[in-house]
């Protein structure tokens, strides 16, 4: 149908402009001229788009530019509904010819878009981009679904993503089943997936690492929409949604609507079973499971008594931590009767027992002769490592971590002395807090405020502490004092309507480290002190099942990743913090996580 050629004219009328600022002066002695910074243009299509009827096999569509053009990436040239395989494409003369190595199947509305995929063969100036539509029945469908895809952590846009859109209702159709529809999203996440028929769907978006359309959880990333939906707007050659525009026209390109916001996660899978175990040392080990949340009824080390085993699982209980606490030799083959519930061949939890045999390295027997010869301090020294940052010291104390678990401590006997600004030193008081989730590492928090100016050392005697292998700690100690400079600021974060637990961070401008955090749920105001003139994020997550960490989601359970938001500042994602401020912020919670 002629109706869908004038997109292509609109488009390249469009574009034009951008690169003829000025008319050639044909006076002067030519020169080579500019460089050419035209991308390419289609000047003919056949059969022309939105043709009908057209044949299951054996279809050719060529489309013609106004000037040679080579293919830079062939998998961009995309078949909705997508086949087994990509679509075979080929050039003759300024032609690019598609066809299909498999029959389409009848009456079936179908796109072919082309994304960053052509380019000219002089210059490398990429071709916009267009949608073809074309059916093998007797209409065009013409129903759309607009929407975005975005990262679960950083909301930041997800080029490449590959949008599935399924008639087939069931939970595992995205995963053993290619999509009725599919599409690519563009720089800014954004997707249309156009000439579609107005039924219910499920909605789909992975990071398709292999190009089948189908989702692979071992592989790749996955978002959905948690409900069916059915398209409410219209196809057409000319809604924004449908054009093609310079990715750097931001103003464009976020005008667009967009129905729905897809968040990309990493599933932990579901499988349970030993996938990893290692012998560390003579009296320790761990055991990896497949998926979180292991469940073991029972677990004991052949030749010793329960009591003389310790044991710690991680945050996401999918590695296990084991010490031997017991002045008895090591034994030369560790053997760890694991009772666990495992996943059977029906993809069911059931009781199973494995024995976990893990003889030791020769290279880790201190009793051999080679190894005492090598046999460095810190191999007969409870290890330890002892720290205090000087931005952080009031939020995290004075933060002490074990190599191995200790079995006897002196608490008593470290010392926490504070000089001040007239250098006179003085004891002062502290707590010990052991963490809940890591039985090695130990909070050391002053009792009083710290103050500018004052120093302030922790000492560790020697013989404080012993671990597991009998070692005995060495002295140590760490001296910190708040930062001095006065160009750096603080940021008073005041929350109200606080009805959940949240995790609270404070990120650099590339979002890419955590800075600060803090885990709160009640109203309250939190502190950033000593921050650096630049451009912050604060990301609040609603910490549903109040672990204290950031969780994803899960496809088969309909479990969303734990909702994440970035606060906005006055229309800006950044807050711009100058040198030798203090500023405070309000922030009611209650609408972020209605």
């Amino acid at each position: 149908m002629k109706r869908f050629l004038p997109l292509i004219f609109l488009v390249g009328a469009c574009l034009l402009p951008l690169f003829f600022p000025s008319c050639a002066n044909t006076t002067q002695a030519p020169s080579g001229g500019k460089k050419d910074t035209i991308p390419p243009l289609i000047i003919d299509i056949k059969p022309l788009p939105g043709a009908v009827n057209v044949p299951l096999e054996g279809a050719n569509f060529v489309f013609t530019f106004n000037e040679y053009v080579t293919i830079k990436t062939p998998a961009n040239i995309f078949l909705s509904p997508p086949q087994a395989r990509q679509p075979k494409s080929r050039l003759r003369g300024k032609n690019l010819i598609v066809s299909f190595e498999e029959p389409l199947q009848p009456n079936t509305t179908y796109t072919l878009s082309f994304t960053d995929a052509i380019a000219d063969a002089n210059e490398g100036n990429m071709f916009p981009g267009y949608t073809y539509v074309f059916s093998t029945g007797t209409r065009i469908d013409s129903m759309m679904v607009t929407g975005t895809v975005v990262d679960c952590n950083t909301l930041a846009p997800v080029k490449g993503a590959t949008v599935l859109l399924h008639k087939d209702h069931a939970d595992s159709a995205v995963l053993l089943h290619r999509p009725y529809a599919a599409v690519k999203t563009d720089d800014w996440g954004f997707f249309a997936l156009p000439f579609i028929q107005d039924t219910l769907y499920r909605l789909y978006a992975i990071k398709d690492a292999n190009n089948d359309n189908i989702y692979d959880p071992e592989t790749e990333t996955v978002a959905f929409v948690d409900s069916l939906i059915r398209p409410v707007l219209v196809a057409s050659d000319t809604v924004p949604e449908m054009l093609r525009y310079d990715m750097l026209d931001t103003l464009r390109c976020l005008a667009r609507r967009s129905e729905h916001e897809l968040k990309l996660f990493r599933e932990k899978p579901s499988k349970q079973y030993i996938v990893n175990k290692v012998r560390t040392s003579e009296r320790s080990a761990y055991i990896t499971f497949q998926a979180p949340g292991a469940w073991i009824d029972s677990l004991w080390i052949r030749g010793f008594q329960a009591d003389q085993v310790i044991s710690q699982f991680n945050i996401l209980q999918d590695s296990l931590e084991l010490w031997i606490n017991s002045r008895r030799a090591a034994p030369d083959t560790m053997r760890i009767y694991v009772n666990y519930r495992k996943t059977d061949s029906l993809g069911r939890l059931t009781p199973a027992q494995e024995v976990v045999r893990l003889p030791m390295p020769q290279e880790k027997r201190t009793y051999s002769k080679t190894v005492r010869r090598n046999i460095k301090h810190e191999d007969t020294t409870c290890v330890l490592k002892f720290t205090a940052a000087p931005e952080t010291v009031e939020q995290n104390g004075f933060e002490l971590e074990f190599r191995n678990p200790i079995i006897s401590e002196r608490f008593d006997s470290v010392q926490f002395i504070v000089t001040n600004t007239r250098q006179r030193q003085s004891r002062a008081e502290f707590t010990v807090e052991q963490d809940s989730l890591n039985l090695r590492r130990y909070i050391l928090r002053p009792k009083d405020r710290l103050m500018p100016g004052f120093e302030y050392q922790m000492k560790l005697p020697h013989r404080a502490f012993r671990d597991v292998n009998g070692f005995w700690s060495d002295s140590t100690s760490v001296k910190v004092s708040l930062p001095s400079d006065e160009t750096l600021s603080t940021l008073e974060l005041e929350l109200t309507g606080v009805n959940c637990k949240l995790i609270v961070d404070l990120l650099g401008e590339k979002r890419d480290k955590v800075l600060r955090s803090y885990v709160t749920d009640s109203d309250g105001t939190l502190s950033f002190p000593y921050l650096k003139a630049g451009k912050y994020s604060i990301r609040i997550t609603q910490d549903r099942n109040r672990n204290s960490i950031i969780d994803t989601g899960s496809l088969l359970e309909h479990r969303p990743p734990e909702t994440v938001v970035f606060l906005d500042f006055n229309g800006s994602q950044y807050l711009i913090i100058p040198a030798s401020v203090e500023l405070s912020q309000s922030v009611d919670v209650g609408p972020l996580f209605p």
